[in-house]
């Protein structure tokens, strides 16, 4: 559909450059044709949802209030933060991994129109992403009976544009500030934060009192206990989402105005940051302690270090350990409040376990798999069991930390159960990492930039059941204990 609409643009225009940025997003999801198959499922499921819903609610009359303004409110401050994380990464993608962006500056094409379309390209993919899940629901809805909520399609361009302009936006200024290699990583994390935000922070929130809600209704009660989405700048959303013409205008208005403003002012900010982060560091500091300092005296020893080496390099693998960690700290918050025991020993066993095995299997598969020379370790006169084994343990060495919070946490009520629990989490760790490595098809480094696991839904499906099933087994003992 997009190659049919490309064929009648004139090439190198705005809209020509935008669509090729979408198809180029689309591809780097790299779904197998199961998958694209199950998703197709997916939204003709959702969509027969719609359209029952939308069956059901044809002849139903109602006027949106300021209840339903509040509940708009803050659907679309979750969507906001999800949208900047997923701006913030495809900025990342755009700046550092894209790889045309030499051909697109080089080419006779105004770099306003480029940047331009980059914009629009994240924009796109941030909308698209929330859009295939929203609406097969809504537009049926809106379709058969209440038109008014087409206004909800307004709102999901406006966050997605405001989100792509902010995150393309703070990714050239920690380029600018810090420097590219530093902005990678920092931009990695400062995503995983985004992500998480309105989630960790409600539950930081929550501790203070002896009520113990969801992270959405305390939202909900401190924001309506405020006046917030009644009147004035926060009904926007809910009323533009419900039709209202005026909201729906300065919303869109104000998005695409801040669209155009960020088009112009980071077209010389988005080349200068993208030749910083292509050029090598100016500056030659010689190297210390020599090379021998990389190698020791076992081949298990030195190839234990190089894979734990290139783990901790790799700014993507941030995000992944850093959104765990935060999404685990509510847990750890529960498990420690007011100097209590340790109320759920069982259920942190049991989420210890699963979350070390899902976390290694990453891991496992990136060290096992992102090999810039598999060749060379193919004839070479080493035991491939033993390369395996230091690929595996480099892998449960970088998500160990991760692994032994949840058993501090148990230790406090159970030593025996947060040493139980420590067993199972590193045989759940070893266990799929172990089919990673023993399952990996080695490729350069360089081609894992997209970081889609491999492996197929069927191993990964299995390495999750074990997880499952040794999570439950140590949730078991630890119950007894």
């Amino acid at each position: 559909m997009i190659g049919w609409a490309m064929r009648r643009l004139p090439p190198g225009s705005l809209a020509w450059l935008t669509l090729h940025e979408l198809r180029g997003n689309l591809r780097a999801a790299g779904r197998s044709k199961l998958g694209t198959i199950l998703l197709a499922l997916v939204l003709l499921g959702y969509t027969g949802l719609g359209v029952g819903l939308g069956l059901l609610l044809a002849g139903e009359q109602w006027r949106a209030d300021a209840l339903a303004w509040l509940i708009v409110l803050i659907a679309a401050i979750l969507l906001f933060t999800f949208m900047t994380t997923q701006a913030l990464l495809a900025s990342q993608r755009t700046l550092y991994e894209a790889g045309d962006l030499d051909l697109l500056f080089s080419a006779p094409l105004d770099p306003r129109t480029v940047v331009s379309a980059k914009l629009l390209g994240i924009a796109g993919g941030v909308m698209l992403t929330f859009s295939i899940f929203l609406l097969p629901i809504l537009l049926p809805v809106a379709l058969l009976g209440h038109p008014e909520l087409l206004g909800a399609v307004v709102l999901l361009v406006a966050l997605a544009s405001t989100a792509a302009c902010l995150g393309l936006g703070v990714t050239l200024l920690l380029a600018r500030t810090v420097g590219p290699r530093a902005a990678r990583t920092l931009g990695q994390i400062l995503a995983a934060l985004t992500g998480a935000s309105v989630f960790l922070a409600t539950q930081v929130l929550n501790q203070h009192d002896d009520r113990r809600e969801t992270g959405t209704v305390l939202l909900f009660e401190a924001l309506r206990d405020r006046g917030y989405g009644r009147s004035g700048l926060s009904s926007l959303p809910g009323r533009a989402a419900f039709g209202d013409p005026l909201a729906m205008l300065l919303l869109l208005g104000g998005a695409l105005g801040l669209f155009a403003l960020a088009g112009w002012a980071m077209r010389h900010s988005f080349l200068r940051s993208y030749r910083a982060g292509g050029a090598r560091p100016a500056a030659k500091r010689a190297a210390k302690g020599g090379i021998a300092r990389h190698f020791h005296r076992s081949l298990f020893a030195t190839t234990f270090a190089k894979e734990l080496r290139l783990l901790l390099r790799d700014p993507a693998l941030i995000f992944q350990v850093l959104l765990r960690i935060v999404y685990l700290a509510p847990i750890l918050l529960v498990a420690f409040r007011d100097g209590r025991s340790l109320p759920m020993a069982p259920t942190l066993a049991f989420t210890s376990v699963v979350i070390a095995g899902q976390l290694v299997s990453s891991l496992a598969w990136l060290a096992a798999s992102a090999e810039d020379a598999p060749d060379l370790l193919k004839v070479a006169p080493v035991a491939r069991d033993e390369l395996d084994l230091a690929k595996l343990l480099a892998a449960m060495a970088l998500a160990a930390p991760l692994g032994v919070l949840l058993p501090i946490a148990i230790a406090m009520e159970t030593v025996p159960g947060a040493l139980v629990t420590l067993l199972f989490t590193a045989g759940a760790g070893g266990a799929v990492g172990y089919l990673e490595v023993a399952h990996a098809q080695p490729a350069p480094r360089s081609t894992f930039q997209r970081r889609q696991k491999g492996g197929g839904i069927v191993r990964n499906l299995v390495e999750f059941v074990i997880a499952l099933i040794l999570g439950l087994v140590a949730g078991v003992i630890v119950y007894f204990l």
